[in-house]
């Protein structure tokens, strides 16, 4: 029988599209935190065995932004198009999709409760219960200008039993839950989108920082027992208390590393990026640490000379900022009476936590043990970027990886592997970014 050769080739072309494997652009994950110093991207993948792993990081200087609001798109466009660019070229992979970590100063929460009749045969909680639950929790008035980011289930009450975690197949008459909602602010929101979509990306989830750098930084045993986590960024600082394995407060103030880097360029007529500069290289945070014979170099502009300065005279203008930013914090803790749920203690992260002896100045402040929070071990994520300045990004794309995957233990250590069921865990609230 004659064979025709085009239908041959043809068949064979077909043949091959339906078993080629998929392409880094079908599966890998990237993250994206658009700071207001520095926009960072990650991009991650799940390897032959399953288990994820990062396959590229990209940075650049961050324009256009002001304590986390967008005020210049185009700016914080070519900020986001620089950086997703370098994380794909080290990766090798086609962006088209990234999951957006959100922060900001006017990020705030509350707890509320939701309650539903179990109408199920023979009373048994089925998933449809726990959905309308939710739907009923979430049901709450706020204003026209803000949008609801995320909501936390807590806890749930079956009947007059409190503290259930799981309540699927348990029976009962009536199922309650609280939850934790966190909301911003919408045209803050929107900003964002607009700028990620204008840099020709698509946004397949958002997730607010702070619930990434939770994701990559605490452990269960400070999540169990009570601890507020700090992420203190360039324009922001946001805050989160745990309890009970929980989040029950999160929080936002317009201050950071932005502002430390101000008060240095004002107090020593100097530019902001010479400021940046002395910041990062003789900064720090407790002046009793510091060596009162050491000195320190003012760089010179223009016709002025560089100067000799004390560094203990450098600190004397950076502690009083640090400690002003930890007040606020304590402030707001104290208001909402939650000094007594971080038995914990107190975890810093983001990348004003480089500061030295930023946790001595921590501990002064609150008066409870005080650690910097850098990102957990991943496959892929050299030394120099397990920092606390990436704690954000690495754990929003954990996030997205564990929403597509699932979260298993291997080694005393949490795993995201692919296509394998994981346990109900305290991250599967965020599965879908709503319910």
């Amino acid at each position: 029988m004659e064979t025709n050769p085009a239908k041959l080739i043809f068949n064979q072309a077909l043949w091959c599209i339906k078993q080629r494997r998929p392409s880094l652009a079908d599966t890998s994950i990237v993250a994206l935190d658009i700071g207001t110093s520095v926009t960072k991207a990650i991009v991650g993948a799940f390897d032959e065995n399953g288990e994820f792993e990062i396959i590229g990081i990209g940075t650049a200087l961050s324009n256009g932004l002001r304590r986390g609001v967008v005020l210049n798109i185009e700016g914080t466009l070519n900020s986001i198009t620089s950086a997703l660019d370098a994380a794909e070229l080290m990766s090798g992979a086609d962006i088209r999709a990234v999951s957006l970590a959100l922060s900001g100063a006017n990020v705030e929460s509350f707890n509320t409760n939701g309650q539903v009749a179990i109408t199920g045969r023979g009373r048994e909680i089925t998933q449809e219960d726990i959905v309308r639950v939710h739907e009923a929790a979430r049901a709450v008035s706020i204003s026209m200008d803000r949008e609801i980011l995320h909501v936390i289930p807590r806890s749930y009450t079956v009947d007059e039993q409190k503290g259930v975690r799981n309540p699927l197949h348990m029976t009962g008459v009536r199922l309650e839950c609280g939850v934790h909602i966190i909301t911003g602010s919408v045209s803050t929101v929107q900003n964002m989108f607009k700028c990620v979509t204008r840099a020709g990306y698509r946004v397949e989830q958002s997730y607010l920082g702070i619930l990434g750098s939770a994701r990559c930084v605490l452990t269960d045993d400070e999540r169990d027992l009570g601890c507020l986590l700090i992420d203190i960024g360039g324009g922001t600082t946001d805050f989160m208390v745990f309890a009970d394995s929980e989040p029950v407060f999160t929080s936002a103030i317009p201050a950071g590393g932005s502002q430390i880097t101000g008060d240095i360029s004002i107090m020593l007529s100097i530019p902001v990026d010479a400021a940046e500069r002395l910041k990062k290289e003789s900064g720090a945070s407790w002046a009793d640490a510091i060596d009162p014979e050491e000195t320190v170099i003012v760089p010179g502009f223009g016709a002025r000379e560089p100067v000799e300065l004390e560094r203990r005279k450098l600190v004397s203008i950076v502690q009083p900022r640090v400690e002003e930013i930890f007040e606020m914090v304590n402030e707001r803790l104290v208001k909402n009476g939650l000094k007594e749920y971080i038995k914990a203690g107190v975890v810093l992260t983001g990348g004003s936590a480089l500061l030295p002896h930023i946790d001595d100045c921590a501990r002064a402040v609150f008066g409870v043990p005080v650690r910097i929070g850098t990102p957990l071990a991943i496959q892929g994520l050299d030394a120099e970027y397990r920092s606390p300045a990436f704690s954000a990004v690495v754990g929003v794309a954990l996030l997205e990886a564990e929403r597509t995957g699932a979260v298993s233990e291997s080694s005393g250590r949490k795993k995201v592997r692919k296509g394998k069921q994981g346990s109900f865990s305290l991250f599967k609230w965020i599965k879908d970014r709503f319910f």
